[in-house]
């Protein structure tokens, strides 16, 4: 499985960056997957919520196996982040076009509401940051506290941590439980689920 995680200015890096660092772990236990830190437009950098910068491995392919978008910055409308990408459209534009084409799309924290906006979570289950659960229940969503949400090619979590349990969930699905079990031990991470 190939997984693209979507980076914007202002994404939270341990929504990102724990997921990354979970399926990256996942090959090297012998799971056939792979994750790139991808952008919409090309960029030599993208700097995060909290000022991490990091080089991306490109841009977004035109049809990943599986698409992750973090969240970040819904709460703060003046600052880069979810909020800002949510009023561009871009993003969530993409997401629909690559849904559409066939691609699971998963989310963490507030990365949702971009879910959201591109008409994915429309009829299903989700899963967001406890501060917006009111916004994603206002754009008509099925809102659930879960740590994180299932439904078959559309993948939500709840707040930041979630990443790591979401990320161990798509690793035990693809590959299997031995190799997400030893992706925990490595992390010395236990499963929330």
């Amino acid at each position: 499985m190939d997984a693209e995680i979507l980076l914007f200015e202002g994404y939270d890096e341990l929504d990102a960056i724990a997921p990354y660092e979970t399926l990256r772990l996942a090959a090297r236990h012998g799971g056939a997957i792979d994750a790139r830190l991808v952008t919409l437009d090309a960029t030599d950098l993208v700097e995060a919520r909290s000022g991490l910068r990091v080089e991306p491995d490109g841009t977004l392919s035109d049809a990943p196996e599986t698409l992750l978008v973090p969240g970040g910055g819904w709460n703060d409308p003046g600052d880069p982040g979810v909020r800002r990408e949510y009023d561009r459209g871009a993003i969530p534009e993409a997401i629909a076009e690559r849904f559409d084409s066939g691609t699971t799309v998963a989310s963490v924290c507030t990365g949702s509401l971009l879910l959201a906006a591109a008409g994915v979570l429309e009829g299903r289950p989700a899963a967001t940051h406890h501060t917006a659960h009111d916004d994603l229940r206002g754009m008509g969503v099925d809102v659930r506290e879960d740590r994180f949400v299932d439904d078959g090619r559309v993948l939500t979590a709840s707040g930041i941590t979630s990443g790591f349990d979401l990320a161990l969930h798509i690793v035990e699905r693809e590959c299997g439980e031995a190799v997400a079990d030893g992706v925990c031990a490595e992390l010395e991470y236990e499963r929330a689920i």
